[in-house]
C-alpha cells in the first residue's frame, strides 16, 4: 500500500526536476574551485569530486530495477534522467583533466596510452558516449526498442569500468573505492538475475 501511494505520487513529478537538482552540486564544486574552497590542488580536487558524484549518479540509474524489484518504488520514469546526469559529470570530470589539468594534447595520449586507471576510465566514457547520445524517444524510435535496449546494456560494462578505474586511481586497497565497485557489482548481479529470469518465463 505504502509503494502504490508512493508511485502515484510520483507519477505526477515530471522527470526536468532530476535536471535541474543534479545541476546545482557541479555550479557548487566550480564556485568552491574559484573562491579557493578545495584546498592546495583545486584542479585535482574538483576532478575527483566530479567523478565521484558522476559515478554515484550512475549507480543510482543501476538501483532503479532492483529498488523497484524489491520495495515496489517505481522510478523507472527517472532513470534516463539520472543516466544523463551522470554521464554530465563524468563528461566535466574528463573536460577538467583535459583542459585544466593536463593542458596538452601529447600529454592527454601519453597518460592514455602508458597509464591503465586512464585508459580504462576512458574507456568507460568513451561506452558511455553513445548512450548519452541516444537517450532521447527520437533514438528510441530510429533504433527501435529492442537494439536500443540492447545498446543500453553497455552500462552494464561502462559503469564498472568507472568504478575499477576509482579503485586504480586509488593507487591501493582503500575502503571507499572498493565499496563502490561491490555495490556495481551486486546490482548488476540482481540485473541481470532478472533479465535471465523474465527471458526463462
Amino acid at each position: 500500500m505504502g509503494a502504490a501511494r508512493i508511485n502515484r505520487a510520483l507519477r505526477r513529478v515530471p522527470a526536468w526536476p532530476v535536471y535541474v537538482v543534479g545541476m546545482v552540486p557541479a555550479v557548487w564544486f566550480f564556485w568552491l574551485g574559484a573562491t579557493g574552497g578545495l584546498g592546495v590542488e583545486p584542479i585535482t580536487a574538483l576532478e575527483h569530486r566530479l567523478g565521484l558524484t558522476g559515478l554515484q549518479v550512475l549507480i543510482a540509474s543501476l538501483a532503479v530495477t532492483p529498488l523497484r524489484r524489491v520495495s515496489g518504488i517505481d522510478l523507472v520514469r527517472f532513470r534516463r534522467a539520472l543516466g544523463l546526469v551522470g554521464f554530465f559529470y563524468i563528461a566535466l570530470h574528463l573536460a577538467v583533466w583535459l583542459i585544466l589539468d593536463l593542458q596538452s594534447w601529447q600529454r592527454v595520449w601519453a597518460d592514455i596510452l602508458k597509464r591503465p586507471y586512464i585508459t580504462i576510465g576512458m574507456s568507460g566514457f568513451l561506452l558511455l558516449l553513445p548512450l548519452a547520445l541516444t537517450s532521447n524517444t527520437l533514438a528510441v524510435r530510429k533504433l527501435g526498442p529492442l537494439r536500443w535496449r540492447r545498446l543500453h546494456r553497455l552500462a552494464y560494462l561502462a559503469i564498472p569500468l568507472g568504478a575499477i578505474h576509482f579503485v586504480m586511481l586509488a593507487k591501493g586497497w582503500q575502503i571507499a573505492p572498493l565499496a563502490y565497485l561491490a555495490a556495481i557489482l551486486g546490482l548488476l548481479a540482481l540485473r541481470i538475475r532478472g533479465l535471465r529470469t523474465r527471458a526463462a518465463a
